[in-house]
């Protein structure tokens, strides 16, 4: 059986203090396979939120793996963030922002960017995904040895969740979903609208999921602040959204995903019945 944690949207600068340093005991007691930030680490992208996430992720019990999100650009900056936006988080936070990769045991992880620094409309803290990116990751995922479980970490939901306060509108994101869903990947894990979440994606199999993450920051839209506790074995994904609540952090809603089935493959093929066994109890 996996473990691993999912955090979000700390937003260094108004990260909400009291959980973000409970996070860390919570991590390091439940000895997780990854720790998987989505994004948006800081505020504002300013040199002093970037050193505070830097110094929390390096708490965090390893291995981490971070993407960027829509906060994590230089904010001010208007240089900066036209032709190097993501210059201070890679090198302050020590993550590559495209192509990153974890390979662990059992579980393979790949980053795609879906923030930008400037976009061709008004509201730039949406999100667009770049289609050659996606087919890299996917391929790189469905490469991945049989029975890991595939993970796509992203910052803005591919698709849009029902009742979510606020949106990602992706560009590009419906496509992707589709080529990430066909390319055999297990989870979509996401942040930015602050909620958490899992449900699944229809396209392909049904077997892919979208899960989204709360958030560590004082930008509450409705829920505690909270993180994702994701386990899994063979034949299911256990997601369960844990909720800081009278100052400690609880387990607060679970979903079970069921794990696609390689019947092609005997390690991963599902038990089936002994049909002359069952007969025979029948008989007697």
């Amino acid at each position: 059986m996996g473990r691993l944690l999912q955090f979000s949207d700390v937003h260094f600068g108004v990260e909400h203090a009291d959980t973000c340093a409970a996070a860390l005991d919570y991590a390091h007691a439940a000895a997780p396979d990854l720790v998987l930030v989505t994004g948006d680490v800081t505020q504002k992208g300013l040199p002093p939120e970037f050193a505070a996430a830097a110094r929390w992720i390096a708490a965090l019990p390893g291995p981490v793996f971070v993407t960027v999100g829509n906060h994590d650009v230089p904010y001010y900056d208007i240089l900066a963030r036209l032709f190097w936006p993501w210059r201070a988080f890679e090198t302050i936070i020590g993550h590559p922002a495209h192509d990153h990769e974890h390979r662990g045991d059992g579980l393979m992880v790949r980053g795609v960017t879906t923030a930008r620094g400037w976009q061709a409309r008004l509201n730039w803290s949406k999100g667009a995904i770049d289609l050659d990116q996606t087919r890299r990751a996917a391929a790189a995922l469905a490469a991945a040895p049989t029975g890991h479980l595939r993970i796509l970490a992203c910052h803005h939901p591919l698709i849009e969740m029902a009742g979510a306060p606020m949106t990602g509108e992706v560009r590009r994101g419906d496509r992707a979903a589709r080529i990430f869903a066909e390319a055999g990947v297990d989870l979509i894990m996401t942040g930015h609208v602050h909620v958490p979440f899992a449900l699944p994606i229809q396209r392909g199999d049904g077997c892919s999921y979208a899960v989204g993450c709360g958030t560590l920051s004082r930008r509450e839209r409705g829920a505690p602040p909270g993180f994702n506790r994701v386990e899994w074995d063979a034949h299911a994904i256990v997601v369960t959204a844990v909720a800081w609540i009278d100052g400690r952090f609880v387990d607060h809603e679970r979903w079970r995903l069921p794990r696609r089935q390689d019947t092609r493959h005997v390690e991963t093929r599902p038990a089936l019945p002994d049909v002359d066994a069952a007969m025979t109890a029948a008989a007697v």
